[in-house]
């Protein structure tokens, strides 16, 4: 079983009226902007949770897909091409002192889905602004990155092999944000900003879709019989991409000085709990050489380690429960093999076996759709 962390796609946004701000020369242009309003509209209702529309309605109007997380992505990929465009041709035009004024008066709000103030603040979540159209582009993808991530995660017990290619589209997606869009924000240092949107950030999330991804192949890898040495080995990719994941955290305190604990805890604890899967696999893969005493010291060596960062979430609990209680059966089974029968030495520490990671998931990278259509701009 995987941890599982949703918190990443709740994130919410401010309602933005295009064509209200942007003054169009022609009918096809002002039809572009009303549009691009309407697509974003029924975002904003979906993830706001503000529409009325019934169950029934909203899987029709989606042509019959009856997953939540679904719609939403359709909706975002309908306005996604759109955006582009519009960014596009503003592009053109942006050193025009009417088009920077346009761009203040959309007021592009976003909150944050990963900061502590947001996630407890009683009076709703904090919104942050910033007077540019990839900011709003990328808080978009962001949304589309994680809830690619989140329909690998509803897919998972159907569909290992379409999981994982979500997780490695996620992947890239939040890859692309973090080199090809967000940098361009840098610039305005003195902007306050969601965690969301800085490189960092989404180069942190591109490493656990990753990771995500290699655990659900480690899954198909166990279910066709691969060796226990291999899987030791790819469990232990899982807990270095998660080690990279931290360092870039605490690299940057003042930057992540308001991110959400349980994330925290969450890569914490995904990184302990492969770590712990990657020592009994290499357990396993040592007693085969007939090596039990080595066995031994590796399954002690696992199970003082995993104390140290069981999770406070119960269901993750649960979930290291059931893996310690394997490795501590399996312990159990060796000590008493060796005490009456190999009478090894137990060894600790720098005498144990090092262990080795090796990672087989890639991003796929994203490749950004524009609907090119013209568009002029009374300016």
């Amino acid at each position: 079983m995987m941890l599982h962390y949703l918190q990443p796609a709740k994130l919410q946004s401010k309602k933005i009226v295009f064509e209200d701000v942007f003054s169009a020369r022609d009918p096809a242009t002002l039809e572009h902007l009303k549009e691009l309003s309407s697509r974003r509209r029924v975002i904003e209702e979906s993830i706001n949770q503000s529409s009325f529309i019934t169950e029934a309605i909203a899987r029709e109007m989606s042509g019959g897909l009856t997953s939540h997380c679904l719609r939403d992505l359709q909706k975002l990929e309908q306005y996604l091409p759109l955006l582009e465009n519009l960014i596009f041709h503003v592009d053109l035009v942006c050193s025009n002192h009417r088009v920077v004024r346009w761009i203040s008066e959309l007021k592009i709000r976003w909150s944050s889905a990963l900061s502590s103030s947001s996630l407890f603040n009683l009076r709703g979540p904090k919104f942050f602004q910033i007077d540019n159209l990839r900011y709003e582009l990328g808080m978009t993808l962001y949304l589309y990155a994680a809830l690619l991530r989140e329909r690998a995660i509803e897919i998972l017990p159907a569909d290992l092999v379409q999981s994982a290619t979500l997780f490695r589209e996620a992947s890239g997606v939040f890859q692309h944000l973090a080199n090809e869009v967000f940098p361009s924000l840098q610039s305005s240092q003195s902007v306050e900003r969601p965690l969301e949107a800085t490189p960092s950030m989404c180069t942190v999330m591109s490493i656990i879709c990753l990771a995500e991804a290699q655990a659900v192949t480690i899954r198909k890898a166990e279910e066709k019989g691969t060796t226990v040495g291999l899987l030791a080995k790819l469990h232990y990719s899982i807990t270095e991409l998660l080690g990279e994941a931290t360092a870039i955290v605490y690299s940057n305190t003042i930057e992540y000085k308001d991110i959400s604990s349980s994330f925290l805890e969450f890569i914490s604890s995904c990184k302990a709990l492969h770590e712990l899967r990657s020592r009994k696999y290499l357990a396993e893969s040592v007693k085969i050489g007939e090596q039990v005493g080595v066995t031994i010291g590796v399954l002690r060596d696992a199970l003082i380690n995993v104390k140290r960062e069981l999770p406070g979430e119960e269901s993750w609990r649960s979930i290291f429960g059931k893996e310690t209680d394997a490795a501590s059966d399996m312990l159990r089974k060796y000590e008493n093999e060796n005490e009456f029968v190999w009478h090894e030495k137990i060894p600790c520490g720098d005498e144990l076996p090092r262990l080795q990671g090796n990672k087989i998931a890639n991003a796929l990278p994203y490749h950004p759709k524009r609907w090119e259509r013209e568009l002029n701009f009374k300016i």
